[in-house]
């Protein structure tokens, strides 16, 4: 990541116009253009806004003071401090309002969405699929190397991991699993750690690292960009577990006077623990994790669909650089918020189009039942087994549904199960019949052998 230049603060701004001959003039110019903390409807931070051109004859010293005079009134304190004891702040600029409206349409209370992610029937497998991809693209994010074939299979089938990078996507699935089943759940110091230990079991190079906060004995973390430059210092570790309870408590719905919406303090859970980094590895993984669970926990069911680090692996680097422009202006987490928030927008939006595209193929799945040499029953059982991926089927049952007698069931779900449509099992005298997993591919290649 190349180096991002620290934005002056408003006191030395403020300091050097003082100091100008033609203050007073110089300053009347500031003002006129201190309207709105936006510039061309984004919120610029000063390592992008130095390379244009400002406005009039204003400097572009002068142009930054004036955005930060606008800024500075509608910031909101956290209970969130740097190590020094000064807080992180946030505002709610325009876009902000608009993707948290838009969110709330999308992602939460009812709202009109495809029946394959309503219909309980269904869901469950959609879920599955979603876990999944956030538990691969998160790992990685830090850094695994596996390809997705492999990864989805090795979870699909519960093989052991053969390698420490597939070792941290099954924990990163664990963890999905486990903020799942929390989300009635208020937070707790415990449960964070607890959420540590499920991401870093067996990767860590010291074991006993997993599920604890870093000790004053230990070498404190860093953030290092590629070239080996240090760009983040996180607090010292006497101080984690004070920042930690502060943390839980803030994610439990304290820590602010007045209303905080439920996405923005998510969007902050995430920053507030990648910024204290109180762990020896695994801090981005846990912290995504509770983001999850802090929207599941504010109601927002939608989430378990989505795959935010899919996202933010495609854009790493603006995922990195919505940090550093926090820690480079004076704690303003405001840039790390939009940068989130448009990545929220950006999964449902993803899922949307998933959805829309797997509706179309199981229309043309659909034609190519009706279209196959099936009997009438047989193409009405697959058709429910299409819908409902954990339906269960006996001779008895197939009988009694389309009144025919028990040799013509028996032949009808024989003949399915021989052309690799429904597996069997028994359960005493009785056999079970029930889709098989890859039942949409068997259908393709159905299509292909007539």
């Amino acid at each position: 990541m190349p180096d991002i230049q620290t934005a002056p603060t408003l006191t030395t701004l403020l300091g050097e116009l003082s100091q100008q001959p033609g203050r007073g003039e110089r300053l009347e110019k500031v003002f006129r253009f201190s309207a709105s903390p936006l510039r061309d409807g984004r919120y610029v931070h000063w390592d992008t806004l130095r390379h244009r051109t400002p406005p009039e004859d204003l400097t572009h010293r002068e142009w930054w003071l004036a955005i930060k005079m606008a800024r500075r009134p509608v910031l909101r304190a956290l209970p969130l401090t740097d190590a020094g004891g000064l807080p992180f702040m946030y505002s709610m600029p325009d876009p902000a309002l608009e993707m948290l409206h838009q969110i709330d349409q999308q992602a939460s209370g009812e709202i009109a969405i495809t029946e394959e992610v309503t219909n309980p029937a269904t869901r469950d497998r959609y879920v599955v699929n979603s876990l999944i991809e956030e538990a691969i693209t998160s790992s990685q994010l830090e850094g695994a190397h596996t390809t997705r074939r492999v990864a989805k299979d090795m979870l699909r089938t519960g093989r052991a991991a053969r390698t420490k990078d597939e070792q941290m996507i099954i924990n990163n699935y664990r963890a999905m699993l486990t903020v799942r089943s929390w989300k009635e759940q208020p937070l707790s110091v415990d449960k964070v750690l607890e959420l540590h230990r499920i991401v870093t079991a067996d990767t860590l190079d010291d074991p006993s690292a997993a599920g604890r906060f870093q000790r004053v004995e230990d070498d404190r973390v860093t953030v290092v960009d590629p070239g080996g430059r240090v760009v983040f210092r996180p607090p010292s570790a006497d101080q984690l577990e004070e920042r930690a309870a502060a943390m839980v408590d803030f994610a439990n719905g304290g820590g602010v006077e007045g209303f905080i919406h439920p996405v923005m303090r998510s969007v902050l859970l995430h920053f507030w623990l990648a910024h204290d980094h109180p762990f020896e590895d695994g801090n981005g993984r846990t912290a995504r994790a509770l983001f999850y669970w802090s929207m599941l926990h504010s109601g927002y069911w939608l989430t378990e669909f989505l795959s935010i680090s899919r996202i933010l692996r495609q854009a790493a680097m603006q995922y990195g650089r919505s940090f550093i422009y926090t820690e480079t202006d004076e704690r303003d987490t405001t840039y790390f918020a939009l940068y989130q928030l448009r990545v929220i927008l950006r999964s449902v939006d993803e899922l949307r189009e998933y959805l829309r595209r797997k509706m179309k193929e199981k229309r043309e799945i659909e034609r190519v039942l009706r279209r196959s040499d099936l009997n009438h029953r047989q193409t009405a059982l697959i058709g429910h087994a299409l819908r409902h991926a954990d339906a269960d089927y006996t001779f008895r049952s197939h009988q009694r549904s389309h009144s025919v007698v028990y040799q013509s069931a028996r032949n009808d779900l024989l003949d399915l199960e021989k052309r690799g449509l429904l597996s069997r099992r028994a359960a005493g005298q009785t056999y079970h019949f029930r889709p098989t997993r890859d039942l949409e591919e068997r259908l393709r290649e159905l299509e292909g052998d007539q």
